[in-house]
């Protein structure tokens, strides 16, 4: 089955499925229908790249194309829409998919209401609330999805795992922030990439595939990390370059946005790691100032560029992504999976994407 199929079938199963829980928010008053707008608003951008790997995973396993999949692999997009909602939060972002992040769209809601407190506090509460309710129906569209309850158990442990590694990555994140700096700069490197493996490498490529091919009843569901993880690294360092050096247009977030909101990434790491003193305090100075204007931005990137950062981190894209095509070649899956996982495989880690 196509790929432009397969995404009108996994949207078509997230989009049901949203409608049917919204009598049961609408029910409880109407003044929850910002939540319902917040939601669609996120749910209409996404690459479904979570679902595309669950389903290669399932398909390379023996599945079929059935209706109840669909509907257990979509559940992994409402699984992001709470998690990159909750990450919004925490890091300040302005934007998400080129549209105001959820808590700065109730921010402005109750500014413009003219209610009172603080609207801050008001679209940070709200929008953690709208990231619960994902994460909640994420969990009962994956149990409701329809498929037999003895198919739904053997996938149930990946599903489990990789929620609570995605929270355990994402406190990793939180602290690397609050902690700054550390002297060891190789340490910086690897906090980075720890960080990366569990807040997002796991749960992209690694876990979705995995949950396909487990609710597909393969046994060797394991044996595709040596796939998908480093894939997925190779995908989140792509994604970290782009947030510094992306366009606009492509990455749906303001040029420089990253360094903003200070985030302790491992393109940043290694330039800490290879700086000089000069360089270490420019970065440390302007690393994390919402206010960061042009000027500011383009003085980060030249010094990620001088210390030879970029390249490292390019270098590292493409060892890690050599690894993920090394172990594809002999993962226990049909060709058709095989061909689709080569292509996703380019596509995760191109330097447009």
């Amino acid at each position: 089955m196509a790929w432009t199929r397969v995404r009108k079938e996994i949207d078509a199963a997230l989009y049901d499925f949203v409608d049917r829980q919204r009598p049961f928010l609408q029910a409880i008053s109407e003044d929850v229908s910002p939540i319902l707008t917040a939601l669609d608003s996120l749910l209409s951008g996404g690459k479904r790249l979570r679902p595309a790997f669950c389903y290669w995973g399932w398909c390379g396993s023996g599945g079929g194309d059935l209706p109840e999949f669909f509907s257990a692999a979509a559940s992994l997009e409402l699984l992001q829409a709470g998690a990159l909602i909750h990450d919004d939060v925490m890091d300040g972002s302005d934007t998400r998919r080129g549209q105001p992040a959820a808590h700065r769209g109730f921010e402005a809601l109750h500014a413009g209401s003219g209610w009172r407190g603080s609207a801050e506090a008001f679209g940070s509460g709200a929008a953690i609330l709208l990231g619960d309710i994902c994460l909640t129906w994420s969990d009962e569209m994956f149990q409701s999805s329809g498929l037999p309850a003895a198919t739904l158990r053997r996938g149930r442990p990946i599903f489990d795992r990789m929620r609570t590694e995605i929270m355990g990555g994402q406190y990793l994140d939180l602290l690397g922030q609050a902690r700054g700096p550390q002297p060891d700069g190789h340490a910086m490197v690897e906090a980075a990439l720890r960080i990366i493996r569990f807040k997002s490498a796991k749960y992209t490529v690694e876990r979705p595939l995995q949950l396909g091919a487990a609710l597909a009843g393969s046994e060797r569901a394991e044996t595709l990390s040596a796939y998908g993880l480093p894939l997925g690294v190779a995908f989140q360092l792509r994604d970290d370059v782009l947030g510094v050096f992306g366009d606009p247009a492509q990455t749906g977030k303001p040029a420089g946005d990253d360094l903003r909101e200070g985030k302790r990434t491992v393109l940043i790491a290694l330039t800490l790691e290879r700086a000089g003193a000069g360089q270490t305090k420019i970065v440390e100075n302007l690393l994390g100032d919402p206010g960061l204007n042009p000027a500011g931005v383009e003085m980060l990137r030249s010094i990620i560029v001088a210390t030879g950062a970029l390249d490292a981190c390019e270098e590292m894209i493409e060892r890690y992504a050599e690894e993920a095509s090394a172990a594809l070649a002999t993962a226990p899956l049909t060709p058709e999976a095989h061909e689709a996982l080569s292509e996703l495989t380019v596509a995760a880690t191109a330097r447009t994407v």
